[in-house]
């Protein structure tokens, strides 16, 4: 059975879970049973650090937190691979 696909068309409508990591760390597992409300975790990534984007858990991009009015959003700055936004993930 052979199936005519138009290169990449058919893949175009699946659903994958697009993450922005804002950064990680390692903790003792009492430390995080010990987490209130109040409580403030440390992550490893600085302020103005870019952020990982992740499609599926891989990592496709680096960008920046941006708003638009009262919602947050990300804009692209640089492709996994070293390709510049708009041109082709390596």
């Amino acid at each position: 059975m052979t199936i005519h696909t138009r290169g990449f068309d058919l893949l175009k409508e699946v659903d994958v879970r697009l993450s922005v990591e804002l950064g990680k760390t390692d903790m003792k597992l009492k430390d995080v049973l010990a987490l209130g409300e109040e409580s403030v975790v440390m992550l490893d990534r600085l302020t103005d650090e870019l952020l990982d984007v992740l499609v599926n858990g891989k990592l496709i991009a680096r960008g920046e937190i941006v708003t638009e009015g009262n919602r947050f959003g990300l804009r692209i700055v640089e492709l996994a691979g070293g390709a510049a936004p708009g041109g082709e993930i390596a």
